[in-house]
C-alpha cells in the first residue's frame, strides 16, 4: 500500500507543476501589433514593471451601435525595450510580443510581454529607427 501512496503523491506533484507551468509559462500565442503608443510607465506594490498602451487605427464594436478604439494593453520585458519605448511616446510603434495565459507579478500586469520593438515611426510615417541618444 505504501508504494500506491508515493506513486499518487508523484503523480498529483507532477500533474500540478504541469498545470502551473502550462498557466504561467505557456506562450499561448506571438504576434506583432502596430500603433501610437499611448504611455509607457513603470507601476506596481511590490514589483515595479513597464507596461504600456498601444492605439491601434480603426474601432471596433462590441456593441451594435457603439464605437471603442482599438488598444493594446502590454509588459516589457528588456532594457533594451524600455529605453527605446521611453522616447517613443506619441509616434507609430511596431511591436513584438508573446501572450502568456495569466500574468505573473515580476513578469507585468499583462498577458502580453513585449520583448522587441521592430519599428519606430513618427506619425507621419517617417521612419526614425535611429533614435536620438540622450545627451544629459
Amino acid at each position: 500500500m505504501n508504494k500506491y501512496v508515493k506513486f499518487a503523491i508523484l503523480a498529483i506533484v507532477i500533474v500540478l507543476v504541469g498545470g502551473f507551468y502550462w498557466r504561467y509559462y505557456f506562450v499561448f500565442s506571438e504576434g506583432i501589433k502596430g500603433g501610437n503608443l499611448n504611455y509607457f510607465e513603470k507601476k506596481g506594490y511590490v514589483f515595479k514593471t513597464w507596461e504600456g498602451r498601444v492605439v491601434q487605427e480603426g474601432f471596433q464594436s462590441p456593441t451594435a451601435g457603439a464605437l471603442q478604439s482599438n488598444e493594446f494593453r502590454f509588459s516589457v520585458k528588456g532594457d533594451d525595450v524600455v529605453t527605446q519605448l521611453e522616447r517613443a511616446g506619441g509616434k507609430f510603434v511596431e511591436l513584438r510580443y508573446k501572450e502568456y495565459l495569466n500574468p505573473l507579478p515580476w513578469r507585468g500586469a499583462s498577458e502580453f510581454v513585449v520583448f522587441e520593438v521592430i519599428d519606430i515611426r513618427d506619425i507621419g510615417g517617417r521612419s526614425n529607427s535611429q533614435l536620438p541618444v540622450n545627451e544629459d
